[in-house]
């Protein structure tokens, strides 16, 4: 239904071709529609007193020390602290909303990873969050030296790590032109897949090694990588190809800049990228949910028609958008209920299955969504890890 209102208005009104758009940087994954075209413990966690405050952490900084976890408590022993958990792009929008949820709830505390360290303070601060409950550290996607820091960096805290959530995204709509990750791959591709793939496999370690009943990781979805939607159907639509233009690596040089080898486009891009995201989801399931118990989910927590995903759209589009959605579709959510969805994923104790990709109906009800026949193709999602492995240098 969302998709059918975006049809309506984006044949209101076409891009402007001009030049190339600068890249935008989202802190959600939601309606990603493009229009360029013609148009969200188990248990409750009794708080441990941490008797010292986290600092903010300044970019490329080692994070304040904190105190050591005992990680040597039986399985199943309840863990007497609040959860920490990673929420990469948390300055805005729905990672902020998220970020807000959790640390408000006084059970966890949010380790905010942000590109812009600054603006990540601002708006903690702009939103009230609890100072003893949330943690700032510098991260930024399109560059794997800086994934690498921010590890480092996470793992001098001697924080334990209970959930990460992949939430950071770019999108570039209107771009005619492809710009690059200081690894020389498309952006789009290369922060929203590339750098989150890292950043995964990399703290997939700290996860296994919390003692926290739930470990999580969860990587946000879109209703536009999945072409089983009417959302999905709505040019130009997701498909990875045969991968020849990620396994050239992107760069536009030897290779495409489109996973698929084709022409570049910046809404396929980011259509592509969440396509990607959704398989790593279900590959890192498939490989190590039975050996560590970990839960390896994704989601789709609904339109954010306000969000700043459609910066880069036309005045027009941004100016109607929103109401048309809230009046017509009737399928507007707002960022605060947005972010208590991927809150529930976060700590939910009946949202523990794995390799589910969760929506949400009219009710506010969670359910498990059904996954488009490319983004829940095994042995496609078998090809994106193994290609994405060398690309970040880990094969």
């Amino acid at each position: 239904m969302a998709l059918q209102a975006a049809s309506v208005v984006s044949s209101a009104f076409s891009v402007p071709k001009e030049g190339k758009s600068g890249a935008s940087f989202k802190d959600s994954s939601l309606f990603g529609v493009s229009f360029s075209d013609n148009l969200k413990a188990e248990f409750s966690s009794v708080a441990l007193s941490f008797k010292r405050e986290f600092k903010p952490v300044r970019a490329q900084t080692a994070a304040t020390a904190s105190p050591a976890i005992d990680r040597g408590a039986s399985e199943g022993k309840k863990t007497l602290r609040k959860g920490s958990v990673v929420v990469t792009g948390a300055s805005s929008g729905l990672g902020l909303a998220t970020a807000k949820s959790l640390a408000e709830s006084g059970k966890w505390h949010v380790i905010m990873a942000c590109r812009d360290f600054l603006k990540a303070e601002r708006a903690a601060k702009a939103a009230g969050m609890p100072k003893e409950n949330y943690t700032i550290m510098h991260l930024d996607l399109a560059s794997l030296d800086s994934v690498r820091q921010f590890v480092d960096n996470f793992r001098r805290s001697e924080r334990p790590l209970d959930v990460l959530v992949c939430n950071a995204a770019v999108y570039q709509p209107t771009a005619k032109e492809p710009s690059f990750t200081a690894e020389g791959f498309e952006l789009s591709v290369g922060t929203n897949h590339l750098g989150h793939f890292l950043l995964s496999r990399l703290l997939l370690e700290d996860l296994n090694k919390s003692d926290y009943p739930s470990r999580r990781l969860i990587i946000v979805g879109s209703i536009t990588g999945n072409t089983n939607t009417l959302a999905g159907n709505v040019p130009p639509k997701a498909n990875l190809g045969d991968l020849r233009g990620l396994a050239g690596g992107l760069n536009g040089l030897n290779s495409s800049s489109m996973i698929d080898g084709g022409d570049f486009d910046g809404a396929k891009a980011y259509k592509d990228s969440k396509v990607c995201n959704m398989l790593t989801m279900q590959e890192f399931h498939r490989r190590y949910h039975e050996d560590t118990g970990i839960t390896f989910n994704s989601l789709y927590p609904g339109c954010i028609a306000t969000t700043g995903l459609f910066r880069e759209h036309i005045p027009l589009f941004r100016l109607l958008f929103p109401p048309f959605q809230k009046y017509i579709t009737k399928g507007y959510v707002s960022e605060e209920e947005a972010g208590k969805r991927l809150a529930q994923v976060v700590s939910d104790p009946s949202l523990t299955k794995s390799g589910v990709y969760w929506s949400w109906n009219k009710d506010s009800a969670s359910f498990e969504n059904q996954l488009s026949q490319e983004a829940s193709d095994a042995e496609k999602a078998r090809k994106v890890w193994e290609v994405s492995e060398k690309l970040v240098g880990l094969a």
